[in-house]
């Protein structure tokens, strides 16, 4: 909404209401819907291995759909895929939720598996 002001603080014309389907649409950039996806990604997994990189993710949006590519690094041993669907579906969620975009598709990626110091203790392994 706009007037046009003498710059005194009052305004020669009224506001105009201009009609919702006038007023234009908010694009969210993909970059900004990979930063949320790699941080629910994130937040699936918890505590990560010291070594073990920060998820990221690669997005392509079309409308009001993102398709998803999650990378990441897991401990080892563990439910690989137990972990994936965790991650699948906190990205689901929080992508819905904070962008308002379906997600019909996630891929997730396992860069890389880090051994647990105390399993690989357990086992007698030394290098």
């Amino acid at each position: 909404m706009t007037g046009v002001s003498d710059g005194a603080g009052e305004l020669l014309e009224p506001l105009a209401r201009v009609a919702p389907g006038e007023r234009g649409a908010t694009r969210i950039a993909d970059r900004v819907v990979a930063k949320v996806a790699a941080r629910a990604a994130h937040e699936a997994l918890g505590p990560l291995h010291r070594d073990a990189a920060r998820p990221y993710a690669t997005v392509v949006v079309h409308h009001d759909t993102a398709r998803v590519s999650v990378h990441l690094e897991l401990d080892y041993p563990c439910d690989i895929g137990a972990r994936c669907a965790g991650v699948r579906h906190q990205v689901v969620q929080r992508v819905r939720a904070l962008v308002g975009m379906a997600v019909p598709e996630v891929a997730v990626r396992v860069e890389r598996l880090h051994l647990a110091a105390e399993y690989g203790a357990k086992q007698g392994r030394t290098r």
